[in-house]
């Protein structure tokens, strides 16, 4: 079965073409203000038009966004998924569900296997999950920041919606970590940028390459 790949964090036309072109399934837009992958909704929207029509899902990653918020993201982007990445309770997921009308993906930090059992209370209020390596203590993102953990915690863990596997992934690498984790989908952001917020086109087809052969 075919794996796949969420390009995160893009922001101009040539990484959205390369995403598109490379065969990702999502592609990610960033609303967090401090983060150097940010966006207006209406740029969001702008870029998203072209991997739509090719039938590319727009994925909306927001930290502990308020209400007003989400609704002028769901105004003007109208993404297919939500990404929630702070620390959305299981009540703040459902009530963003109910709110914006599409599907959720709750993103959790992992490092152990502990941190997988507490994603149970997430399974069954979210259309996805995602694991994502805990930040450092001073790290000022929640994610996208290069950092990895041992992806064969997931070995043999099934839980009631998909997940995404995410931290420190590059092309280098990834194909391992399917291989350890049992993943049927990724997610990538750092590990496509040669800046903080610079994506690589060559390095995003690199990457969705790695994952067809993984």
């Amino acid at each position: 079965m075919p794996v796949a790949t969420k390009i995160c964090g893009l922001s101009t036309p040539e990484d959205v073409q390369a995403a598109v072109e490379g065969g990702a399934a999502y592609v990610g837009f960033v609303f967090f203000t401090k983060s150097p992958r940010n966006l207006a909704p209406a740029q969001a929207a702008e870029l998203a038009r072209p991997a739509r029509a090719a039938g590319v899902k727009a994925v909306a990653v927001t930290v502990e966004a308020s209400d007003a918020e989400l609704d002028a993201i769901m105004a003007t982007l109208a993404p297919e998924l939500i990404q929630l990445h702070g620390n959305e309770t299981p009540a703040r997921v459902a009530g963003v569900r109910a709110r914006t009308g599409v599907g959720v993906i709750r993103a959790l930090r992992v490092s152990e296997p502990a941190d997988l059992e507490a994603a149970r209370a997430f399974e069954d209020v979210a259309d996805q999950l995602m694991f994502d390596a805990k930040p450092s203590a001073d790290a000022i993102l929640p994610g996208g920041n290069g950092a990895g953990f041992d992806a064969s915690i997931l070995a043999g863990w099934t839980f009631a919606c998909p997940w995404f596997l995410a931290g420190g992934l590059e092309a280098g690498n990834v194909a391992a970590a399917v291989a350890a984790s049992g993943a049927s989908r990724v997610d990538v952001s750092s590990g496509v940028e040669r800046a903080p917020g610079v994506k690589d086109p060559a390095l995003i087809r690199a990457f969705l390459e790695a994952v067809r052969r993984a």
